[in-house]
């Protein structure tokens, strides 16, 4: 028998050896099972905020604001004073907010976002840009936010859930407020201005009192 062939046999019949390859590929499996299931963790959390949005009745995408948009909605906002407040629904990056409180100093510009990573980014971007101190961006489910401490509010929905949208800016925005709409108009509320350039459109709106019911009692005395 030569050198060789015995050194196969004795290699096939160890189960020293046998027992340290299991041991290896055993270990191997388990560190990739690990790493793998790590990175869907990992991949899960980031992504959750971004998929969140549309398990809810309505979703709001986000889908970033050109700088035709920007520009377009930025013509209709015009403070009246140096308390004038802007609010962006669905703020995504923050781009609109921080354009506003750039262009327009005396403006206290906001923005609500349901997603917490474009709520940091946006943040960030607005000390980058030097209107830390004049912008918010908020954290909330924009159904559940207040918009009665704005004059001016813009909002870049979809067409599904613009007739809601609709009844709570009537049923919370001030009579005068500057609402501004962004690639899809409202279903009924009347249109003051607008701006026609496809999927760079916006509509202006000012939501006007509603009419004092006739059957109202008038105060005592008059």
């Amino acid at each position: 028998m030569s050198t060789i062939e015995l050194e196969q046999q004795i290699s096939s019949n160890s189960p020293v050896l046998d027992g340290h390859r299991q041991k290896a590929t055993s270990l191997s499996g388990k560190i990739l099972i690990g790493v793998t299931g790590g990175i869907a963790v990992g991949l899960s959390i980031v992504c959750y905020p971004f998929v969140a949005p549309a398990l809810r009745r309505h979703c709001l995408p986000f889908v970033p604001a050109t700088p035709n948009q920007i520009r377009n909605v930025l013509s209709f906002v015009k403070p009246s004073n140096a308390g004038s407040k802007l609010l962006d629904i669905g703020s995504g990056d923050g781009r609109i907010v921080i354009a506003a409180a750039r262009t327009l100093p005396s403006l206290k510009a906001d923005g609500v976002e349901l997603n917490p990573w474009l709520v940091y980014y946006s943040r960030l971007a607005a000390l980058r840009n030097g209107v830390f101190n004049r912008t918010n961006f908020f954290r909330k489910d924009l159904w559940k936010f207040s918009i009665a401490p704005y004059d001016h509010i813009v909002i870049f929905g979809v067409e599904q859930m613009m007739e809601d949208l609709e009844k709570k800016i009537l049923s919370e925005a001030s009579p005068g407020t500057t609402i501004i709409a962004c690639r899809f108009p409202f279903p009924t509320m009347k249109t003051v201005e607008r701006i026609e350039e496809g999927v760079d459109s916006v509509w202006l709106y000012r939501p006007v009192a509603k009419p004092i019911s006739q059957n109202t009692p008038s105060p005592q005395g008059a």
